[in-house]
């Protein structure tokens, strides 16, 4: 039964974020089928396209013009950013919202399977202070 709620429960959250993106007149991007995501390589990734901003730690930066908020809190845990929110900052940026840094640009280096990389590497490190 708890698994058909959360089931159930991910599927609303899913379809939320779809028809809100759709009303902003935004695709999700999706990663390709059957890409199963990978958190050593989102590491890699993660280090090479959003560290400078976010932190190599997670932990976000404030120092001069690279600025943007910690991953590792609970604002960015799955039932309030879910994954598809990390692949629509990628793909069209995010006004700023939660935190004072500004507002995040497109990053179009990366790729839908880059971003499902990185965000499962988010997760992983997420879960590992106990954000679920």
């Amino acid at each position: 039964m708890i698994k058909h709620n959360i089931k159930a429960g991910s599927a609303a959250l899913l379809s939320l974020v779809a028809s809100l993106s759709f009303a902003q007149g935004w695709q999700v991007p999706q990663p390709s089928p059957g890409l199963m995501p990978n958190p050593v390589q989102g590491k890699s990734l993660f280090l090479q396209n959003c560290a400078s901003c976010h932190g190599a730690d997670l932990k976000g930066v404030d120092k001069g013009d690279k600025k943007g908020p910690p991953l590792l809190h609970k604002i960015y845990e799955p039932s309030h950013h879910g994954d598809a929110a990390f692949q629509l900052a990628a793909k069209n940026g995010v006004r700023a919202h939660h935190w004072p840094y500004g507002d995040m640009a497109p990053v179009p280096s990366v790729t839908p399977d880059d971003v499902a990389h990185i965000t499962a590497y988010v997760r992983a490190e997420q879960r590992k202070i106990g954000i679920q």
